[in-house]
């Protein structure tokens, strides 16, 4: 959910998450003071589709899409092993990413009114945001942090859908991946 600050989350937004736990540990202090997601209550994570569909939308016939759609990629793992940029943000790189992908790219080719990003971007890229809007020299801290403490795996088994109440964002359910 990364280049979005806090006050660009709207009430009824909806975002498709798969939630890194095990990157708490290294993540959870930059974030909560340099992220402004985590602020509002998202956990570690690597965005799959934000923003989706509006929570006025979502119905039983989405979340039975969603369910099917989801249920039918096979759970997988990933490596962080270093950090990435884009301006102003720092990451973690999630690899490989070919699986998370494949997930953004099916959910957006089903709901083309939902593409990542609003469309703002041509490349999807997948990432973990660390901080974003810091400058150089702030990322750099981060970074020299992170170096020796990397790398870590995660399992991805679900997608979890989270929804903006007006003030935070909170999971509204979660979607369980194939074997």
């Amino acid at each position: 959910m990364a280049d979005d600050s806090t006050s660009a989350f709207q009430a009824g937004q909806t975002g498709l998450i798969v939630r890194i736990p095990e990157a708490e540990p290294y993540v959870r202090g930059w974030r909560e003071r340099l992220d402004p997601s985590a602020q509002a209550g998202v956990p570690a994570h690597v965005t799959v589709l934000f923003p989706f569909l509006n929570e006025s939308r979502m119905d039983a016939l989405v979340y039975s899409a969603l369910a099917d759609m989801l249920g039918s990629h096979p759970s997988f793992e990933l490596r962080f092993e270093r950090c990435g940029r884009f301006p102003e943000l720092l990451y973690l790189v999630p690899e490989p990413d070919t699986q998370l992908r494949q997930l953004t790219e099916a959910i957006a080719d089903r709901w083309p009114e939902a593409p990542p990003y609003g469309g703002r971007f041509a490349e999807i890229v997948p990432h973990l945001t660390i901080a974003q809007g810091q400058e150089d020299v702030v990322l750099e801290e981060v970074e020299a942090d992170l170096a020796v403490r990397l790398p870590f795996t995660s399992h991805v088994a679900s997608v979890e859908l989270i929804v903006h109440d007006g003030t935070k964002w909170q999971e509204r359910a979660s979607f369980t991946l194939g074997e």
